[in-house]
């Protein structure tokens, strides 16, 4: 979606940066390219270090899921045993498709994520849709779901034994989520240096808990695990959507992609981050469970909200208050981190003119994608008036296991077609293959046994047809011209306002992607 050209802002120091375009120019710094002896490029800053790589990943994958979705999994598997090798499948299956994802990253090294390896493979209509998911209900709704759980927890120590108020709760949920999106517009640091805070604390409770737990097993607590697999569900319909309920927990590790270009050295950095997060998480999840399992029993998992604020009442006693305030952290570490890789996709997917040329604004000193920032505030911010928001995330896990695998089979249609590109990481075919197996599974299965939801799903990638074809495919001429001068006038008041200016891609990316062409 292009509007009118939008206005540039005038460029009077060698410290700001304007928009132009010079592919000769000798000079690569962080974040400026210097053009033609005064002019530069504007870029995002790579400012995000391996620790916070791994902060991100870890701070993103470890939100509210390991405290709640014991009881999906259990739900679904119903036994001890079948639901820990299932966690234990979810993280494998997670590991796999990290890894391709560490070739993917280190080879297109566009944020992105899945839209910008879907954009490279299969083109321009494909990643739109993607993009249109996400934008639609995606990420606001998942945002808007977590600031809630991070609200009921935070008050449910005032309400230990009844519902937190429905206006409270929302308006904490909308703070927390403005408060968040003016530290990631402030300085990228500010939202880094949050997100590692908000990760040692969930990995520290999580500790606590497993700690506990393995206590509680030395000195003898062993009854749940007699027998463990009996009455295990082997229906593949439960099999899946207890994985879909496990994979909630360990969604997340796509997180660092959605940033590569704010990476410092992202060809080392990357996949060391992936390589450090990724079995630490599935380790810390597996023990976790186990200490869930050792302490209660199916039923009061099943009848359990939050598995483990009951674990925090039967073990804690007086204490048990700091793990509903451990889980509120938590899901703040991991609205931290969506809100940070949403904004990103948008700003990408607006570079990419999919999205109007105001989301690919940054500013001119703090480097931070603002308008993106704000758009993904006030996305989310609607979706908090939506009474049954949680319901909304049922309608989109097809989209989302569909789109992760269709950018994993671009990984094996770029190995076909683009053999030659240079490739700092390139996995066995093993692992793509196997994990387009999965996902194949994962998206097949739900048509059958979540018929509803699915197909709700898929109308809502279909409905992205129309507006790709009015807002990209036909000419610019072609357009209502009243839509673009609406555009550019907001465009234009967005860059006076909020002092930004339309961003470039990194001048060394452009020229390797062109001797690749």
């Amino acid at each position: 979606m292009e509007e009118q050209e939008s206005t540039k802002l005038p460029v009077n120091t060698a410290a700001d940066c304007s928009h132009s375009s010079d592919l000769d120019s000798p000079d690569i710094g962080d974040n400026c390219q210097v053009q033609n002896g005064n002019q530069e490029i504007m870029q995002l800053k790579k400012e995000i270090s391996l620790l916070n790589g791994v902060s991100l990943i870890v701070g993103n994958m470890i939100g509210s899921g390991i405290f709640i979705s014991p009881k999906g999994v259990l739900m679904y598997s119903a036994s001890y045993g079948l639901s820990l090798v299932l966690w234990a499948l979810g993280g494998i299956f997670s590991v796999i498709g990290a890894l391709c994802y560490a070739e993917l990253g280190t080879t297109i090294t566009k944020s992105g994520a899945s839209y910008a390896y879907i954009l490279e493979a299969f083109g321009s209509f494909v990643a739109f849709i993607r993009l249109w998911t996400s934008l639609l209900i995606s990420e606001p709704s998942s945002q808007a779901v977590i600031a809630i759980t991070f609200a009921n927890y935070l008050v449910q120590p005032i309400f230990p034994s009844c519902e937190p108020p429905y206006v409270a709760s929302r308006l904490i949920a909308a703070a927390c989520v403005c408060s968040l999106t003016f530290i990631n517009c402030a300085y990228v640091k500010w939202g880094t240096r949050m997100q590692d805070l908000f990760t040692y604390a969930k990995v520290i409770a999580l500790i606590a808990i497993i700690v506990t737990g393995i206590v509680k097993l030395c000195q003898g607590q062993t009854e749940h695990f007699e027998n463990s697999f009996e009455g295990s569900a082997w229906d593949p319909g439960n099999i899946s959507l207890a994985l879909y309920s496990a994979l909630f927990s360990y969604s997340g590790w796509d997180t660092l992609n959605f940033v590569t270009e704010e990476l410092k050295n992202p060809e080392r950095n990357l996949p060391m981050a992936i390589g450090i997060s990724m079995p630490l998480v599935t380790i810390i999840y597996i023990l976790t469970n186990v200490a869930y399992y050792t302490v209660l029993d199916i039923k009061a998992i099943i009848a359990s909200e939050a598995v483990a604020v009951t674990f925090s009442d039967l073990v804690y006693g007086i204490f048990s208050w700091t793990v509903p305030v451990a889980v509120a952290l938590s899901c703040l570490g991991g609205l931290n981190s969506s809100i940070l890789s949403a904004s990103r996709l948008f700003f990408v997917g607006a570079r990419e003119g999919h999205l109007p040329n105001l989301l690919c604004l940054i500013h001119l000193e703090r480097y931070t994608p603002i308008p993106a920032l704000l758009f993904n505030c006030a996305a989310t911010l609607i979706y908090l008036s939506v009474k049954d928001v949680f319901e909304l995330i049922n309608y989109y896990s097809f989209n989302y296991w569909f789109f992760i695998g269709l950018s994993i089979a671009g990984q094996l249609y770029l190995r076909w077609k683009d053999p030659n590109r240079p490739r700092p990481i390139k996995m066995s075919l093993f692992f793509p293959i196997v994990f387009c197996l999965c996902t194949l599974f994962l998206v097949v299965v739900p048509l059958y046994s979540d018929t509803t939801n699915s197909l709700i799903g898929i109308a809502i990638a279909f409905s992205g047809i129309p507006v790709y074809y009015l807002g990209v495919y036909l000419p610019e001429s072609r357009r209502p011209s009243c839509i673009g001068k609406l555009l550019g006038f907001i465009t234009h008041g967005a860059q006076l306002i909020l002092y930004c200016v339309v961003t470039e891609m990194d001048v060394l990316e452009e020229k390797q992607d062109t001797k690749s062409i």
